[in-house]
């Protein structure tokens, strides 16, 4: 199993930009499908962002489109998350996801094996 440690969440104003990282530890690390989802209270955690084991490959969601890039170092066990021009609405806890094989859907919060404890992200006006 991979174990998750994210940071470099904070404060930025609207069209700022942050970059989140997530540490991981685990054998298993570089075969693993890894991804980011975010979640604000009283809502469902939602996808933003995963990319499959060798960088392939990157999915995202329609929000994050055309703003965020994610990107994996399997040498050094990272994965990080570069948002530009952030928003408001991008206000959330960012948490970092490694994908249990074979998943079908990356969207599918059922697809993830482990979570990182999250990152907040404050995007003000």
């Amino acid at each position: 199993q991979v174990q998750l440690v994210e940071s470099g969440g904070g404060l930025v104003q609207a069209g700022g930009s942050l970059k989140l990282s997530c540490a991981a530890s685990g054998r298993t690390f570089s075969s693993v499908t890894m991804g980011w989802f975010r979640q604000t209270p009283g809502k469902e955690r939602e996808f933003v962002a995963a990319v499959t084991w060798n960088g392939g490959r990157t999915y995202y969601a329609d929000s994050a489109k055309g703003r965020f890039t994610i990107s994996r170092n399997n040498g050094r066990n990272m994965v990080y998350l570069q948002m530009n021009s952030l928003k408001p609405e991008d206000t959330a806890i960012y948490f970092c996801a490694a994908y249990r094989p074979n998943t079908g859907s990356y969207t599918y919060l059922g697809g993830v094996g482990s979570w990182g404890q999250g990152t907040q992200v404050t995007v003000s006006s």
